[in-house]
């Protein structure tokens, strides 16, 4: 086996930190490799990657593929989940400036910062 245990007491597989299944580590592990600032919702492959370099332990790729299928960010997200657009409509060229405006709003987008999730479109 390839498992050691450093002078430090940390025991490692193939140079990389066991995490065990205690205290729910493993979860804030796989949220602070999700979640930060740094990675923001990188999607299971991606965070797999990032996360075997540093951390091992046992079923980790289901973990990572379950916790990134609870995230409602994510799902929002992928196309499966989209509704498909309408048929593109020709709109009349006016001749004069703001002599026919239209407007579309487009909702359902992840929340941003100050808590909104929809564009105001106006096209003149």
């Amino acid at each position: 086996m390839d498992f050691e245990q450093g002078g430090d007491g940390v025991s490692r597989y193939q140079g990389r930190l066991c995490v065990p299944k205690v205290d729910e580590l493993q979860e804030r592990i796989m949220e602070e490799g999700h979640s930060s600032k740094y990675s923001i919702h990188p999607g299971s492959t991606k965070m797999y990657r990032h996360l075997r370099e540093v951390y091992w332990w046992s079923s980790k790729s289901r973990g990572i593929a379950e916790f990134v299928i609870k995230c409602l960010n994510c799902q929002q997200v992928k196309v499966e989940y989209l509704r498909p657009g309408g048929l593109a409509q020709n709109i009349d060229h006016p001749e004069w400036k703001w002599e026919m405006i239209n407007m579309d709003f487009i909702t359902g987008l992840p929340r941003s910062y100050m808590q909104h999730d929809s564009i105001w479109v106006i096209v003149d």
